[in-house]
This record gives C-alpha cells, sequence and structure tokens, in this order.
C-alpha cells in the first residue's frame, strides 16, 4: 500500500529521470473509438514510458496494453504495477508478454500489437525506430530520436517508408500539440508580426536525478541507469530536453534549416566524474538564410535563477512565449494574448494520433523531428569543438556515438570520451 500511496501521490507528473511531465489519473476518454481494439506495446519502461502509455490509454478507451519490454525487470515491474493503478481495465500484460533484455524490443515488434510507444534512451530510438516501421507498426516516438547524425539518417529514411506504408508517426515534441502555440505559431505564420528576422529560445535550470552506484552493477549497468549524463546516450542535455526549445525555433522559421551554426559550452558546477561527460551550459548561434540568426542558451546549474522562454522578432512585431507563466503573447500594431481553451498537450498527441490511425488519415512527423533532433546535435558538435559547421557537413558525418546493437551487452565497456574541449576535440 505504501507504493500505492507515494505513486498516487505523483499525480499531475510522471516519476521520470528526464524533464517532469503532467499526467493526469482520471479516465474519462477523449476520443469515442468506433472501430476495433488496438494494441499497444511499451518498449521503454522508465517515468517517460510510463507517463506516454497512460496518456495512451487515456486518449482512446479502446486501445489495450498488451506487450512491455524494457532491459531492467525493476523498470518494467514498477511500470506495470504503476499503470495498473491507473486502469486495469486496458493493461493486458500477461507475464509472456513482459520482456527483459537488450533483444526485448523486437518481441515486442514481432507480437500483433498496432502501435508502439518508444521511450528508451535516445541511443536506442534510430533502431528501434527503423525496425518498428519495418514491421508496420504505427509510432509515438519520444524526442530525440538519435544522438549522432547517422542515427538522423536512419530515422529520415525510415520515416519515408513510414509514409510509403500509411503507417502514422507521431513525436515526442509536446509543444506542437499544445492548444496555445499552436494558436501563436498560426498567427505567425500569417504574418501578425511580419517577416521573422531573429529567434532567441533561452531554458534555465538546476540540477537533475542521478543514481547512486551498487557494488552489483557492471559499468554498462552504471551508465545505462545514468543515461542522461553520457553523450554516447543521451546526445548531451541539449540534445535529450533542450531540443524542445529548438523545435520552437524550426516551428517559427517553418521547418527552414540552417546554414551553419558556431557555439560554446562548457561544464562549471556539474564537474564531479559522476556526472559522465555532458556540458552543463550551452550558447549556440544558428545562420539561416537570409541574415536570419538562432539563439539559443541554457544552463543546468543547481541554484541558478530558472526560466524557459522564445522571443520571436519580426519586422512588424515581436512574438513572446513564457513556458513557466504560460503567457503567450504579440506585440504589434495588433496586440494579441492567448485566453482561449488550453489542454493537456501530452494527451492530445495521443488522441490524434490514435484518431489518425482510426480515420486511416496519418500522420508523418518523421522528418519534422529528425530535423529539430539535429538542430541540437549540429549545435553540441559546434559548442564541442568550438568551430563553425554547415549544416552540409554536419549531416554528412559519419561519427556514431555508442555501440551497434548487436554489441550490447552487460559486460560491454564503451569507452566515454573526456568532456569535450572547444578548439581541441573533433567531431568531423
Amino acid at each position: 500500500m505504501k507504493q500505492r500511496r507515494n505513486f498516487l501521490k505523483s499525480t499531475g507528473t510522471a516519476i521520470v529521470g528526464t524533464a517532469l511531465l503532467p499526467l493526469t489519473f482520471s479516465f474519462q476518454p477523449a476520443h469515442a473509438s468506433i472501430n476495433k481494439v488496438l494494441k499497444v506495446g511499451l518498449i521503454g519502461c522508465g517515468g517517460r514510458g510510463t507517463g506516454a502509455a497512460a496518456q495512451a490509454l487515456k486518449a482512446d478507451s479502446d486501445a489495450i496494453l498488451t506487450c512491455m519490454a524494457d532491459i531492467f525487470p525493476d523498470y518494467l515491474e514498477e511500470s506495470y504495477n504503476n499503470l495498473m493503478m491507473v486502469n486495469p481495465n486496458q493493461v493486458k500484460v500477461d507475464k509472456a508478454h513482459q520482456f527483459i533484455g537488450f533483444d526485448a524490443y523486437r518481441k515486442v515488434l514481432d507480437s500483433d500489437v498496432d502501435v508502439v510507444i518508444l521511450t528508451t534512451p535516445p541511443a536506442f530510438r534510430p533502431q528501434h525506430f527503423v525496425e518498428a516501421v519495418a514491421a508496420g507498426k504505427h509510432v509515438f516516438c519520444e524526442k530525440p530520436v538519435a544522438v549522432d547524425a547517422p542515427g538522423v539518417r536512419a530515422v529520415l529514411a525510415a520515416a519515408k517508408i513510414a509514409k510509403e506504408k500509411g503507417l502514422s508517426v507521431v513525436s515526442g515534441f509536446t509543444f506542437r500539440y499544445d492548444f496555445p502555440k499552436r494558436a501563436l505559431f498560426e498567427k505567425i505564420t500569417q504574418g501578425d508580426i511580419g517577416e521573422v528576422r531573429s529567434i532567441l529560445t533561452v531554458r534555465n535550470g538546476g540540477g537533475l536525478w542521478y543514481k547512486e552506484r551498487k557494488p552489483n552493477w557492471t559499468e554498462m549497468e552504471y551508465q545505462l541507469r545514468n543515461w542522461y549524463y553520457y553523450d554516447w546516450l543521451s546526445g548531451d542535455y541539449i540534445v535529450e530536453m533542450m531540443v524542445h526549445s529548438l523545435d520552437l525555433m524550426s516551428w517559427a522559421l517553418g521547418g527552414q534549416l540552417p546554414v551553419r551554426v558556431t557555439g560554446t559550452g562548457g561544464r562549471q558546477s556539474r564537474t564531479d566524474t559522476k556526472w559522465g561527460n555532458i556540458y552543463d551550459h550551452f550558447a549556440i548561434e544558428y545562420e539561416y538564410p537570409n541574415g536570419v540568426k538562432g539563439v539559443h542558451f541554457s544552463r543546468q546549474q543547481q541554484g541558478s535563477s530558472n526560466t524557459n522562454r522564445a522571443e520571436i522578432v519580426g519586422r512588424e512585431g515581436d512574438a513572446h512565449i513564457d513556458i513557466g507563466r504560460q503567457a503567450h503573447v504579440i506585440s504589434s500594431r495588433n496586440p494579441w494574448s492567448y485566453e482561449r481553451e488550453k489542454n493537456n498537450p501530452y494527451e492530445t498527441q495521443h488522441e490524434e494520433l490514435f484518431a489518425a490511425i482510426r480515420a486511416d488519415k496519418p500522420i508523418n512527423e518523421g522528418e519534422l523531428m529528425a530535423n529539430s533532433t539535429m538542430l541540437a546535435i549540429i549545435g553540441r558538435m559546434a559548442a564541442y569543438s568550438g568551430q563553425t559547421i554547415s549544416w552540409e557537413d554536419a549531416m554528412r558525418s559519419n561519427l556514431t556515438l555508442g555501440p551497434k546493437m548487436e554489441d550490447y551487452d552487460w559486460n560491454l565497456v564503451w569507452p566515454v570520451p573526456p568532456v569535450a574541449v572547444p578548439g581541441v576535440t573533433k567531431v568531423l
């Protein structure tokens, strides 16, 4: 009972090792299904996976979770127990369909599920996505979708195949499903601030979770349980978390790609070896055609002030988003602020995914999610190296950060590079 009380006390958040995400536990299905039961498989049973599965089931009363996979038995067990507390009528995962191990995801894909939720650490997502599409599954893929350029290229190729197969692909770029942001960006697209000339995104926050090493853990297990702090697993925090802010930049420019990127970064407070090899601050400049500039600034330093905002400057006005205060404002000759209905975008993305599947009108966000992920990857590349890097060079990079899927083993010791030094570290 103590476990149940602790879980229910967390109402409003998913217990997760990355960003905290809102969860709602009252099940009032938002979509009245009119066709068959849709079977759902969960690949990656951490906090984000558990939250995404709960939100998916809420999105459609005829969606049933039938398979779960993770490399850690304790993660899967905790996720299963938590989901059973949410709505046991939609969780039908017997022991035979609770898969453990590095190849567990393939057992989900080999089953008769219709939809898969991909919520493992980012390093695994390209291969999982490629094989999910090959298996003919509709996909919810958490962001980011890769940690390096080869992974991004694999996702782009698989997204094209998904489109040919008529499969729906929805990404975890949740801002795209937030009603206030949709309304604001629609006004930007309609020209309410004129031609966009610059975009600033800032996200400053404190430290995050850490899991103390246990004597029985191999080095591989230790790093996988602390995946956030290793660039080969997370892509660094700019890729894992700040990619949301960079997706806003892409959205403001209609998906236009930068010409070149310059940046810097480092670690000032997160310096202990237990924090792996990632940075704790970045400052990146994105140069777009026609002189348009995008700037991203972020830090994760305990005890520092927090903010999460975007400022979009046009020739005829400005748009401001303050995510913490939920403010969405346009300052121009026709001032505007969002005052209409608000929603839970974490639920809306699943509602729209299931609605698209049932209507046989596929959503395919594969290219969008790959390009926004690449914005973060090239930002990391520029900061790590201290060099200005063109989009073309970054996309052609063959640098792979982690092992091949078939090489994963609990006793594998993957060489972790030292903390990158601008002007010294090579990324191309």
